[in-house]
């Protein structure tokens, strides 16, 4: 079989009145697909999506957009595996306001393990209020809890 990053990528490029998808299907049946929107919001696409490995670089593209769609994404909404966005939607969720997932961070934190400042709810939870199996904080309601 080929070395396909050593060849010439034909995406199937479809402009829509939205944006441009950009796709490319392997021999072996793994499809790789990008969408970006044409709108911008402070040099970002309104939305940015991505699915499977990029056929150039044989690595995944990180989907950065207000609002972010894919394994590894960053936004204002990013929704993803893993998500780094003031909300972050995903298995680790690190978000500035609001963090769900099962590993999740922010001020605001839902998850297994809920790293939150003003709030966490989860089995392992932190925050002013705290809500767990195990949990740390000032106001707590757990099985083992630490706080007031």
């Amino acid at each position: 079989m080929k070395n396909l990053l050593l060849e010439n990528v034909e995406y199937k490029i479809e402009t829509t009145s939205f944006g441009v998808w950009r796709r490319f299907l392997y021999p072996n049946g793994a499809y790789f697909a990008e969408f970006k929107s044409t709108v911008t919001f402070f040099g970002l696409p309104l939305l940015h999506y991505t699915h499977g490995k990029c056929p150039e670089t044989g690595r995944r593209i990180i989907a950065k957009g207000v609002v972010a769609i894919g394994r590894l994404a960053t936004g204002i909404l990013a929704i993803g595996h893993a998500s780094f966005g003031v909300i972050a939607i995903g298995q680790l969720g690190l978000g500035l306001l609001l963090g769900l997932g099962q590993g999740a961070t922010g001020l605001y934190a839902i998850g297994q393990v809920a790293v939150g400042l003003m709030f966490g709810l989860g089995q392992i939870a932190t925050g002013e209020i705290a809500i767990g199996q195990v949990a740390y904080g000032k106001y707590v309601l757990a099985q083992s809890g630490y706080g007031d």
